[in-house]
Order: structure tokens, then sequence, then C-alpha cells
């Protein structure tokens, strides 16, 4: 069963990093982050979609390990 599992996480974030992979290609316009006082820099949409979908990935599988470690401390 846990095989499965992991064959259906790997589907899933390869369709993810497909799907972001044909968005990119199709809009190269240059998009710039405006977040209260700060701006960032001009780069094409595909790029920030990736950075950021990159970040999402890290954070959601790093955030739940914090979390599992302290319910262990804990019990």
């Amino acid at each position: 069963m846990k095989s499965f599992t992991n064959l259906l996480s790997s589907l899933i974030l390869a369709t993810l990093v497909i799907a972001i992979a044909i968005f990119s290609i199709q809009n190269i316009q240059d998009v710039s982050v405006k977040f209260l006082t700060f701006e960032s820099i001009t780069i094409p949409v595909g790029v920030l979609l990736a950075f950021c979908s990159g970040i999402g990935i890290i954070l959601g599988w790093f955030i739940p390990l914090l979390f599992s470690r302290q319910r262990t401390r804990r019990s």
C-alpha cells in the first residue's frame, strides 16, 4: 500500500511540474511583484510561478515534520 501512495504522490508532483512548464512556455511576459512597500525585479511569469511552487513544495514537506516531532516529544 505504501508503494501505491508513493506512486500516486510522484504522479501528482510530475503533473504539477509539467503543468508549470507548459504555463511557463506560453506566458513569457515580465511581471513585478508588489507587496506592501516592497517591489521585486521584473521576471517572467513562469520563473516566478516555478519559484513560488518550489518554495510551497519545500514548506509543505518541512512544516509537517516540525509538528510531528513536537507530538512525539509530548507523548
